[in-house]
């Protein structure tokens, strides 16, 4: 696994830069969050962007040139804030350690291959775009990247800052009661990253459990063994661990191919899972034609 960014013992801090600083209000006092921040292993700052607009009435934005629909947040409070922050210059900057990223819905789609890379950060910085857009030089000039939580447009970037940040935080070592938590999940490395020595060896990969490669996770049951009519499926009973790594690995191809199949193609795959994918697309095609009926 990479190692940090961070020194050893240092929180990871995050900035936020909103016109809305109160938005945040209790969003980190619950849960996961609040464990890593009284914990000392995150520290999460809230900055008003109107204190950086020095006119009459704090404004932040303008109306496009060219025309065209609403405001632009403009360049110089943004700019501004990044600096006080003491963040390095773009060209200086080593984005492992220091990063500023850009909320927009023109970014890269935020991903857990990005949390991962940003949990081993030392500060991120999280420009909340707001009505039309920003500034385009406040993207060259200033963020490193640009990143989006989705296909869709939000009123502004503070929903997709506190995505980020909650998606970052659960995978710094220590915050999560068990480390292995956030490696067996949904979009979670393969089998063969996670098969690395490991310090302590009751921490080792149950056997059992499958990484997901790339793919979505597999179905969970837990007690009671029957509810309304469906019980859990008799492999998970069965004690058998290779039998319930195989089935939960193909648990997984199946929910992958049915709702998220574009994950497929850069999903790590073996022989045996691209076999069991071509018998189930024929029966899924009939399954979506008997619902579209």
């Amino acid at each position: 696994m990479k190692s940090s960014n961070r020194l050893e013992g240092m929180a990871i801090r995050f900035d936020i830069v909103t016109i809305f600083p109160d938005f945040f209000t209790g969003i980190f006092e619950h849960g996961i969050g609040r464990r890593a921040i009284q914990a000392g292993q995150a520290e999460i700052f809230r900055h008003d962007l109107r204190r950086f607009a020095h006119d009459r009435h704090r404004t932040v934005d303008d109306r496009p040139f060219g025309g065209g629909e609403g405001m632009v947040l403009k360049p110089e409070p943004l700019a501004e804030a990044v600096e006080s922050l003491g963040v390095l210059p773009k060209a200086e900057r080593d984005p492992e350690r220091q990063t500023v990223i850009l909320l927009s819905a023109q970014g890269r789609k935020f991903t857990q291959a990005v949390a991962r890379e940003l949990a081993q950060t030392g500060q991120v910085v999280l420009l909340c775009g707001r009505y039309e857009g920003v500034d385009e030089r406040v993207n060259e000039l200033l963020a490193d990247r640009e990143l989006s939580i989705g296909d869709y447009v939000l009123s502004g970037g503070e929903l997709g800052a506190a995505v980020i940040i909650d998606a970052t935080i659960r995978l710094i070592p220590g915050v999560l009661g068990n480390e292995a938590s956030s490696e067996f999940e949904s979009f979670g490395l393969s089998d063969q990253a996670l098969e690395r020595p490991r310090e302590d060896a009751k921490q080792s990969p149950p056997r059992s459990t499958c990484g997901a490669g790339g793919l979505l996770d597999y179905p969970h049951y837990t007690r009671p063994a029957e509810f309304r009519g469906v019980t859990v499926p008799e492999v998970l009973s069965g004690g058998n661990h290779e039998q319930i790594r195989r089935w939960r690995r193909e648990r997984a191809l199946e929910k992958t191919l049915r709702n998220r199949p574009d994950l497929l193609w850069q999903a790590e795959l073996t022989d045996a899972d691209r076999k069991f994918l071509r018998g189930l697309e024929p029966r899924l095609g009939r399954a979506e034609e008997e619902d579209s009926v």
